[in-house]
């Protein structure tokens, strides 16, 4: 069970726009260090302004560490690393590509989440990578992401796991042997609200994330609203939402219109006649990219992470998520959830959907191919994960 812990100040973040400035405007306020964690980081016109603000901040003495995934920021470790380092900035790669067969279980053990930690007592988290927000897609309009801020005692949780996660890639990568112990500092309390940090990781915190979940989804009374980009859960997970859809509650989900990764996408389509054979709502968006992974559970419970919910982030990545309990930071979420459902996304139909026979032929074959890949890296699939 994920902790929860009282007198936080979280702030939303909706997409780059938002959230850059934010992240640059701290940096430019940092005094002692900044430790930065991405699965992306694109040096584009907005990575630019990032690394920037990070070199403006080692100018004035603040120590600047950089963890990246090997294979997510590939290019930026190819044509960027030699600058960054004689920079002064720390870099070390979490599981740097090895180029060795694609669907390996250990070359898709990736460094998925995305947390930012200013002078131990401001972070950053959520889904959002360094990256801009028009960058590696043709729409007009900005991702749909989200991340938050976060002060207050939840940043303790924080700081353990990114000083511990930086300690230990750096003993494997022999970049230094640093004592493993952490002392988390002290952190005052600075607001009201009650939120958790849960992570994602293959030694003690497997279903952390998935599990908080599930515990609010079979909690919930009145309202579940998910928005993911990648959505593929395990059987336990589809059986929760369609019970709280037979009590009544009402569940919406709002998934991608507009696909970058084709083969999860159709194998997705797969599970659309169940769900809304059971009563569950689905909304596909379409004015741009949808990257999000959020949910609004009965105005009250909320989470903002890196997190999908699907084979690759549940069983294999490393993942962040805020949980917060906070009814004033639900509705807000919910809000920009429901603007979204309302302006940019289309619902789909049952019986149209039924109608679509090549398609339907197609998303099973999409399904089946996807379950092959993942017998393939020798995951077995048990009952919570099974597709």
């Amino acid at each position: 069970m994920t902790k929860i812990v009282y007198g936080n100040d979280i702030q939303l973040l909706q997409s780059g726009i938002e959230y850059f400035p934010a992240l640059i405007s701290a940096f430019d306020e940092a005094k002692i260090e900044i430790h930065v964690e991405t699965y992306i980081f694109e040096l584009d016109a907005t990575g630019m302004l990032v690394r920037d603000a990070l070199v403006r901040a080692l100018h004035r003495g603040v120590k600047v560490h950089v963890l990246l995934d090997g294979y997510g920021s590939l290019p930026f470790l190819q044509q960027q690393l030699f600058e960054f380092t004689g920079k002064g900035i720390e870099v070390l790669v979490y599981r740097p590509d090895s180029g060795s067969f694609l669907f390996k279980r250990q070359r898709l053990r990736r460094l998925h989440r995305k947390i930012v930690l200013v002078d131990s007592s401001l972070a950053f988290v959520g889904g959002i990578n360094i990256i801009d927000d028009m960058n590696r897609h043709q729409f007009s309009a900005p991702r749909f992401d989200f991340a938050v801020s976060v002060r207050g005692p939840l940043v303790r949780d924080i700081y353990r796991s990114v000083k511990g996660l930086w300690r230990l890639v750096s003993l494997f990568e022999f970049a230094g042997r640093r004592p493993f112990f952490i002392h988390p500092p002290t952190i005052p309390v600075v607001g009201s609200m009650k939120a958790g940090f849960a992570i994602r990781d293959n030694i003690k915190h497997r279903r952390a994330i998935e599990l908080a979940y599930l515990d609010a989804v079979r909690a919930s009374q009145h309202e579940i609203i998910l928005s993911i980009a990648y959505f593929l859960p395990g059987q336990v997970f589809r059986e929760a939402l369609l019970e709280a859809a037979r009590r009544g509650v009402r569940v919406i989900l709002l998934l991608q219109g507009r696909a970058d990764h084709p083969l999860v996408h159709y194998a997705e389509h797969s599970l659309y006649d169940e769900f809304m054979s059971g009563g569950i709502e689905i909304h596909e968006y379409v004015r741009s990219h949808l990257h999000a992974k959020v949910a609004v559970i009965d105005e009250y419970w909320s989470t903002v992470g890196s997190s999908n919910l699907d084979p690759f982030s549940l069983l294999l990545a490393r993942e962040a998520n805020i949980i917060v309990e906070d009814e004033r930071f639900a509705r807000q979420l919910k809000g920009k959830l429901l603007e979204a459902l309302k302006k940019d996304a289309i619902q789909l139909s049952l019986a149209v959907w039924r109608n679509n026979k090549l398609d339907r032929l197609w998303n099973r074959l999409a399904y089946r191919s996807l379950r092959v890949l993942i017998g393939l890296i020798g995951y077995p699939l048990d009952r919570d994960h099974s597709l």
